[in-house]
């Protein structure tokens, strides 16, 4: 178990998550086929229908690895780390370690998903075609060739999140050479188009409108459009940090502060150090020497009970797996190697001491004293 969810498995060696808001949909959507297989009046028992509803839904998600998948082999074809593949309530996410860095990569990387899935669409159809008088196959196929077409269609709508955002951005970036400007501008499309998502769904709800589902339709549809909307102000939000921080180096960003805390202190007291204190990250110590990082996530990793119990050293990060970085470095490099292995906090280290340490709050300080003084 990670944020991330309950790993699965990997692929072309990307780890696969299951995200818990992953089970919802996946039994809603299963029971959608439960009852469109019901409807075929095939005369089989309950427990039959409720497999064949299942095997849907689970090849229904395969075809949304398959679809991250396609995003995922092209970005590491351009030697772009991803990190995780997750699937979730809204479908599935690729998460990789920095941005493309040629609008060329960005335009290859976001078409790959909606080709694979009009791929797929196109190989299901197809079986649906062959299939004959067995109905059960047909209707099957014919549902998947269905979903992925819709899937395909749906994310080439040009906005952020969506891979028709990135495609949009990635022509813009092409003609003006400027990624800033257009990652704007395809967040700008992804929020016009979730706030008419949110309103058609709200509408569908009111007057229940049946050929959008009605109630829970629209209702659904203005959540997708929230989620949408959500997405593109933070992939807004994102861009103007990075240019904010465009020229800066660790150092400008590091909190030359070092709060330490013992290696054999227990969870119970780092708990009460860490609320004292605020920080929600600190070197671990023995006697003068570094030993360790520890983070208020490691604190969710034990069972409170057992806190008392427990000591720091246990859930550590030892030294010889710490990450660390140069005051010299570029800032933003940094925040990609973050972004890449999943550290929210990183310790600056200078002629073999540690100066300083990143951290969230720390990048949050920089971020807001330039807003406030107009840079």
């Amino acid at each position: 178990m990670r944020k991330e969810g309950i790993q699965i498995g990997r692929i072309y060696g990307i780890p696969i998550f299951l995200h818990t808001s992953w089970f919802i949909i996946f039994g809603l959507i299963a029971f959608s086929f439960v009852s469109e297989f019901d409807a075929l009046q095939l005369n089989i028992p309950t427990s039959r229908l409720w497999g064949l509803g299942l095997m849907t839904s689970a090849l229904f998600f395969a075809s949304l690895v398959f679809h991250e998948m396609a995003h995922s082999v092209i970005a590491k074809h351009y030697k772009i780390p991803v990190v995780s593949i997750t699937l979730f309530v809204f479908g599935g996410v690729s998460r990789i370690g920095r941005e493309p860095t040629r609008a060329l990569e960005e335009f290859n990387i976001a078409v790959a998903g909606p080709l694979s899935s009009l791929f797929l669409a196109g190989g299901f159809w197809l079986v649906a075609r062959q299939a004959g008088s067995n109905a059960i196959l047909s209707t099957l196929a014919g549902s998947l060739a269905w979903i992925n077409f819709s899937l395909a269609l749906f994310n080439l709508i040009p906005g952020f999140p969506l891979d028709g955002g990135h495609i949009l951005r990635a022509i813009v970036w092409g003609f003006n050479n400027d990624y800033a400007r257009s990652t704007r501008i395809a967040a700008r499309s992804g929020q016009v188009i979730a706030y008419g998502m949110i309103a058609l769904g709200a509408m569908t709800a009111l007057r229940n409108y049946q050929p959008l589902g009605g109630p829970v339709g629209g209702l659904w549809l203005a959540f997708i459009g929230w989620f949408i909307l959500s997405a593109a102000k933070q992939s807004q939000a994102q861009v103007e940090a990075r240019g904010a921080l465009e020229g800066l180096r660790v150092a400008d960003i590091m909190t030359p502060e070092l709060h330490t805390v013992g290696r054999e202190i227990s969870l119970e007291d780092y708990a009460r150090e860490m609320v004292r204190t605020g920080r929600r990250a600190h070197l671990v110590v023995a006697g003068d020497q570094l030993v360790g990082l520890v983070t208020a996530e490691a604190l969710n990793t034990v069972p409170q009970q057992d806190w008392d119990v427990t000591s720091v050293q246990a859930v550590m990060l030892p030294k010889t797996k710490l990450h660390w970085a140069a005051p010299e470095e570029p800032a933003l490099s940094l925040l990609d190697r973050m972004r890449t292995i999943g550290m929210q906090q990183m310790p600056v280290i200078a002629g073999g001491s540690v100066v300083g340490i990143v951290t969230r709050d720390s990048i949050l300080r920089v971020l807001q004293s330039r807003q406030e003084v107009g840079e």
